[in-house]
Order: C-alpha cells, then sequence, then structure tokens
C-alpha cells in the first residue's frame, strides 16, 4: 500500500478546501434524484471539513455530457446535500472563471459551495494543464473522496492534485482502499471470490489475479456461459464471447494445474428471450432455442456452500438478469449467503455497479461489510493496476 496523508492530518480552519466528490447520481426525466446514496457516501468527510471550519468547494462530474448539456447541470445535487448537510449549499452555473472565483473567495469558514459539472469543460477528461491550474486556483487544500472516479487521469482528479501541494484522502477514499487492498494483502480466513456479470472481457485482468490468490472462485452471470463452451458444453443462445473462449479454457487449466477448483453452473434457468413475460424454465442441459439467464436451483445451493466458508469475500457481478424478478433467484440467493457468512464473522465486500445495484434492490446493503461506490475502479485495484487518483495523493 502507498502512503496517503489522513484528511485528519490536515489543518482546515480558514481555508478553502478543493473536494472532489462522486455525485454522478441518477436523474428521472423530470431531473429529480433517484438515488442518493453516493451523496450520502460523502458526508462524513464533508461534515468533517466543515465542522473544523474549513471552506469547502466541490467539484463533480454528472453524466457525459458533450459541452454544456441542460438537463446535466448539478443545481439538483446542491439542493438534496443541503438538505442532508441541514444548510445551505451554494451552486454556481459554471466550473471556472471570474464568477466562480468570486463565489469562492467570499465563502466564510464551515460553509460549502457546488461547482457546476466538471465535464461541460472538454479540459477535465484530458486532463488538460490550463483548466487544472484554474481549478487549483479556487483552493489551498485538495481531498479526493471520489474512488469511483479515481481511475481516471483527468483534471479534478489527478491534475489539479498536483499543483496543491497539501492534498489528502477523504473518508470514503480511505475506507474504499483500506476495505479492497487489505482483502486482496490481508485477508481474513479462506477468500472466496464470486463473479458474475455480462461478459468475461470486462474481468480478464481481475481473474487472472483471482485464480492466483484466492481459495476458491465461483463464476456465474452471463459470463459463466463462454467459460462452459470453452470445455464443450452446449449452452443455447446463451451469452458467447467467441473471441474470449481460449482465455476461459487457460483459466479452467491454471486452476487445475495449481489444485484450486472453478465453481461454475450446473444447472440454469432458461427462456427463449429476456422479456419480462418469457416463460423461465430451470434445466440442467440448456436447449438450442434458449439462453441461460440465472443460475438453477443446484448451483445456487452449491455456491452458497462455498461462501458459506469463506472469511473474506469478494463480490462482484450478479449471477443473472436480476433486474428481471424470473431471473433474480440466484443473485438474490447468493447475496443472502453473503450476509449470513457476514453475520458470522466473514468481511464481504461488494463491487460497485451492478452488485452494488443488486444488494440496494434486495435491501440487504447494510447487511454487508462493505459496498464499494466504484465498479470500474474497485475492479482496477483489485486487479493490481495503479489509480491515478490514488497515486497521486501519495506522500513522501
Amino acid at each position: 500500500m502507498i502512503s496517503i496523508r489522513p484528511l485528519t492530518d490536515l489543518e482546515l480552519r480558514g481555508r478553502r478546501v478543493l473536494v472532489r466528490v462522486d455525485y454522478n447520481v441518477p436523474l428521472d426525466e423530470a431531473g429529480n434524484i433517484t438515488d442518493d446514496t453516493r451523496i450520502r457516501a460523502s458526508l462524513p468527510t464533508l461534515r468533517h471539513i466543515l465542522d473544523h471550519g474549513g471552506r469547502a468547494i466541490l467539484m463533480t462530474h454528472l453524466g457525459r455530457p458533450k459541452g454544456v448539456t441542460e438537463n446535466l447541470r448539478v443545481r439538483p445535487v446542491a439542493d438534496r446535500l443541503s438538505e442532508l448537510l441541514g444548510q445551505p449549499v451554494g451552486y454556481v452555473r459554471e466550473t471556472v472563471g471570474p464568477v466562480t472565483e468570486r463565489a469562492a473567495a467570499d465563502l466564510e469558514n464551515g460553509e460549502c459551495l457546488l461547482l457546476e459539472n466538471v465535464r461541460f469543460n472538454d479540459g477535465e477528461t484530458r486532463n488538460d494543464p490550463d483548466f487544472a491550474s484554474e481549478l487549483a486556483a479556487l483552493g489551498e487544500v485538495y481531498v479526493n473522496d471520489a474512488f469511483g472516479t479515481a481511475h481516471r487521469a483527468h483534471a479534478s482528479t489527478e491534475g489539479v492534485a498536483r499543483l496543491l501541494p497539501e492534498r489528502a484522502a477523504g473518508f470514503l477514499m480511505q475506507k474504499e482502499l483500506d476495505y479492497l487492498s487489505g482483502a486482496i494483502e490481508n485477508p481474513k480466513g479462506k477468500l472466496v471470490v464470486v463473479l458474475g456479470g455480462a461478459k468475461v472481457s470486462d474481468k480478464i485482468e481481475a481473474t487472472r489475479r483471482f485464480i492466483e490468490i484466492a481459495d476458491g472462485l465461483i463464476i456465474g452471470g452471463g459470463m459463466a456461459y463462454t467459460f462452459l463452451a470453452s470445455r464443450g458444453e452446449a449452452i443455447g443462445r446463451s451469452l458467447l464471447e467467441e473471441d474470449r473462449l481460449v482465455f476461459a479454457a487457460e483459466i479452467l487449466d491454471r486452476a487445475t494445474d495449481q489444485g484450486k477448483s472453478i465453481l461454475l453452473p450446473v444447472d440454469h434457468v432458461v427462456a427463449d428471450s429476456i422479456d419480462t413475460g418469457a416463460t423461465a424454465l430451470h434445466v440442467d442441459r440448456i436447449p438450442d432455442q434458449s439462453m441461460g439467464l440465472d443460475i438453477g436451483p443446484e448451483t445456487r445451493r452449491q455456491f452458497a456452500e462455498t461462501v458459506s466458508e469463506a472469511g473474506t469475500i469478494l463480490w462482484n457481478g450478479p449471477m443473472g438478469v436480476f433486474e428481471i424478478e424470473a431471473f433474480a433467484e440466484g443473485t438474490r440467493e447468493v447475496a443472502q449467503a453473503v450476509v449470513e457468512a457476514t453475520d458470522r464473522g466473514a468481511v464481504s465486500i461488494i463491487g460497485g455497479g451492478d452488485t452494488a445495484a443488486a444488494v440496494n434492490v434486495l435491501s440487504l446493503a447494510d447487511r454487508m461489510s462493505h459496498v464499494s461506490t466504484g465498479g470500474g475502479a474497485s475492479l482496477e485495484l483489485l486487479e493490481g493496476k495503479v489509480l491515478p487518483g490514488v497515486s497521486v495523493l501519495e506522500v513522501g
């Protein structure tokens, strides 16, 4: 682990604290926030800064705008944050420039300001030095609490940090690093990794690493069918990445060479289409016209049994198309097994993205040890990659 200065080491009173947060929250057609989990996750960091007399200037992106996009302005976020903090949060309709500079300069101790969507400026994703300099001019201290964007070398995550020598990780960032790095470097008991989701290609490096370090590896979801096909099993019309068949076979061979087992589905819930009204059937062998859309009951039992033996559980990717009730039972039962293992003392870490969405939908998130706020960032960290938004915080 690299050494990163903690937020508690910074002198904050009377200082402008430039904070990168991740408020990329879902909005409905009327512009209302439908899930404020990411905003809530930032509250401990913000309250610490404000309670210690800091003047918080917040940067975030929202969506993937191409230039200024009216329905992706962050005003709804400022309004929701005001409610959660119990105090007004200022908002400016520009990210940089004279208006923003005045608003930042006018902040009093304990006040908070949210800048406009940083991705309205194309210099953000290009990590443009001029844009980073304009951002840096707004603050005296830099704090990154946006783990979900830490794998991107953008102006607000990497460029600006280089220009402000006093920089630290926020509480959420530190928590993410502690849990994820701890699971890899010093797992409690047996490490069991559960991989799912649609594509093998999304998790190639992670799979390679996990086969080396995990005591047990479970593969479900759509990606499992490429592994099954690589050993000659009929998968009907299930999701298949033909260009990953060789990789899948190599992973299975590697597991055999190391005396490790990879659990793959032995039965399936199938349908002829993914429509919500499709007839779901439980089968041991997938018919030619059908596609596997969830793991079957025997597979659920085997997966749950392996999870129950773990001291540390990493789970990234649902077991089926959990958004449709007919194909949600596999994800539900694995989630329940993870909860029960956690209740017995295991450390459970849920990757961000769809896995986090699934445990939230199942109302089980608060019964896991840690639910990551960054899908891509968490996977890259677990793969052993250096995250630009983290490495730039290193001290010494």
